[in-house]
């Protein structure tokens, strides 16, 4: 049993990987901006703040054995506030979610159209990643495909500087891989990975 603080707790990936969280018994701190808008299990607690607010992150921070981020926007100033916090708070595992393709690491033509649909976004992703990556934490980087709303736990994985496979992925399957890793010391430390659906390979995802 660990505790573990979640950060972007109402995102729809928290909103799937929180109930796992809770099913194996671990302690979490959820930390969002809108505590209105997290669905706590029982014995959760619950925290409204902004993680660029460095003094509520750093008492989010205490007591903590692990950090699980899904964060949007600015977040390259975040990670770099996170994990100035966690060396200050001696938190060390950390298990940040950012986005496909920040190493240009597609299949063309899915390369290319990735490209044109979020490339503006993946400069800030990339930038938070080389700063985790350059600083002492134990992380474990989550890349996922293009995310769907399917009820199934389907995935595979690549490491950073294998070409990614698929062009999409259930947010239940990258709730459940967070859960593995985070239940498991040690699992993919100081790794960058790619989560995709097996099959999924094309120009775009199908639905799309």
């Amino acid at each position: 049993m660990s505790n573990i603080l979640v950060l972007g707790a109402s995102g729809q990936i928290a909103r799937l990987a929180i109930p796992m969280l809770a099913e194996r018994g671990e302690r979490l701190t959820l930390f969002a901006r809108s505590a209105s808008r997290v669905s706590a299990p029982v014995g959760a607690t619950v925290i409204e703040g902004d993680v660029l607010d460095r003094a509520v992150l750093a008492q989010a921070l205490q007591g903590q054995d692990a950090v699980y981020a899904n964060l949007g926007g600015n977040v390259d100033e975040q990670a770099a506030i996170l994990v100035e916090a966690m060396g200050a708070a001696g938190v060390s595992r950390l298990v940040f979610v950012l986005s496909l393709g920040i190493y240009h690491e597609l299949p063309q033509p899915f390369e290319a159209w990735n490209e044109q649909m979020i490339g503006s976004a993946l400069p800030a992703y990339r930038r938070a990643a080389d700063t985790i990556e350059a600083s002492d934490l134990d992380y474990t980087l989550v890349r996922p495909a293009w995310l769907t709303d399917a009820d199934e736990i389907d995935y595979e994985l690549t490491q950073r500087g294998e070409q990614f496979a698929g062009t999409e992925v259930s947010r239940a399957s990258v709730a459940a891989f967070i859960t593995e890793v985070l239940a498991e010391p040690g699992a993919h430390s100081r790794a960058s990975v790619g989560i995709d659906k097996p099959g999924t390979d094309g120009p775009k995802p199908a639905w799309y």
